[in-house]
């Protein structure tokens, strides 16, 4: 039983994981539309207008790790998740463009930490012989829902007109996900006490500062399509019906990946996942910002949907593959320094994404905004082959 690894912990974990990111996601796509309809918001104020929880996700994270590694893991899940919850009720309440934009920023810092602190505990209730396999399948709940989400809200906004119901959806989505995580049983562990000076080995893995600088290539190229595809697909590509569709190719994608990937990581064959997925998702890319120059309706709808199908894929082979390699160079009194790590440098480039990509699109149009992303997943791709794998194989232990 100790090596079992449904066990009931880890299903609420990742059920909470699922709940959270999904009321996240459910409004990122809407955003800017719901800013640029409802306050008249440009494309470049969009984009610092969504950057901003980035920025203080950012800021929180490092902070995050170090905190979930040295108090009370489940005191830190709950309080984190509380704040988060409470901040969707800050937009229903916001009726202005700058209150909107406080709240947002806000937002950033509970998000932040709470994906840290959720992802430690899950890797607490996991047995360390399936711990590998275990934070791949983990990552399908988040994988999925960010997917998932956007398709349902879209579907809803079409059919309502109505963005205060998918702020209200959001808020009971995470309340529930709150509740869930209540009732896990989180490990008791002696609290390590480190009284050696703060150092920034506390706050981030610098053992692993190649693999965050690449994976915050990567994370740049999510941050631009999750934020901007439905605006660029309804004013560039023509496709006013197929946003949904599109992030539930991509969800099926990420969902098949996961479970063929799961047996690999498994093995410990880290780098080899890595590998595929990042090929895959460059395919993908390169698609979709080559979708723009085709003139056949048909060749159109081939190359969007296509691209969606092969990042899903990419990304879920990828994303779990960096963070068992993320935690393999660590020490097992840094799992959450670990995850605020790869975490913090997603979230670089997510951010990035969100604030260059709006400005590229208010100056040189969303054509241009989806080929950096292109340009962007190739050097990241160049970067993880010859440089980034052995960086890792030389610095991973056991």
């Amino acid at each position: 039983m100790s090596e079992r690894l449904w066990n009931a912990n880890y299903i609420k974990v990742m059920t909470a994981n699922f709940s959270l990111f999904f009321a996240f996601y459910l409004l990122t796509p809407l955003l800017p539309l719901y800013l640029n309809e409802v306050f008249g918001a440009t494309k470049d104020t969009i984009g610092v207008m969504l950057s901003g929880y980035t920025l203080a996700a950012l800021l929180t994270r490092p902070f995050s790790g170090f905190i979930v590694d040295t108090f009370n893991r489940k005191t830190v899940l709950m309080t984190c998740f509380f704040l988060f919850f409470a901040c969707f009720a800050g937009y229903i309440a916001a009726g202005t463009l700058l209150m909107f934009a406080i709240v947002r920023t806000l937002h950033g810092a509970p998000y932040g930490a709470l994906t840290v602190a959720n992802s430690t505990v899950a890797i607490d209730v996991l047995p360390s012989s399936r711990r590998n396999e275990g934070i791949g399948y983990y990552g399908l709940s988040n994988n999925l829902s960010m997917a998932i989400a956007p398709s349902i809200g879209i579907w809803i906004y079409k059919a309502t007109d109505n963005f205060t119901l998918l702020f209200w959806l959001a808020l009971l989505v995470a309340g529930f996900g709150m509740l869930v995580d209540a009732t896990v049983h989180v490990p008791t562990k002696e609290l390590v006490r480190n009284k050696s000076k703060l150092s920034l080995d506390r706050f981030f893995l610098t053992r692993a500062w190649l693999m965050a600088i690449n994976i915050a290539l990567f994370g740049f190229c999510f941050g631009v399509l999750s934020n901007y595809l439905a605006i660029y697909s309804k004013q560039v590509l023509g496709i006013t019906s197929g946003t949904g569709t599109y992030f539930m190719l991509l969800s099926i994608g990420l969902f098949c990946s996961r479970l063929q990937g799961a047996a690999e990581l498994r093995k410990g064959h880290l780098t080899h996942n890595a590998a595929e997925g990042i090929v895959i998702s460059l395919v993908g890319y390169t698609l979709f910002a080559v979708t723009a120059h085709f003139s056949s309706p048909t060749l159109i709808q081939f190359g969007y949907y296509g691209s969606a199908i092969l990042i899903g894929l990419g990304n879920g082979h990828m994303y779990p593959a960096f963070l068992n390699m993320f935690i393999a160079v660590a020490k097992n009194t840094e799992r959450g320094t670990a995850n605020s790590s790869i975490l913090t440098a997603w979230d670089i480039g997510f951010g990035i994404g969100i604030l260059l990509g709006g400005l590229v699109a208010e100056h040189l149009g969303y054509t241009a905004t989806f080929w950096m992303v292109a340009i962007d997943n190739a050097i990241g791709s160049a970067l993880f082959f010859l440089a980034t794998r052995q960086f890792f194989l030389q610095r991973r232990r056991g």
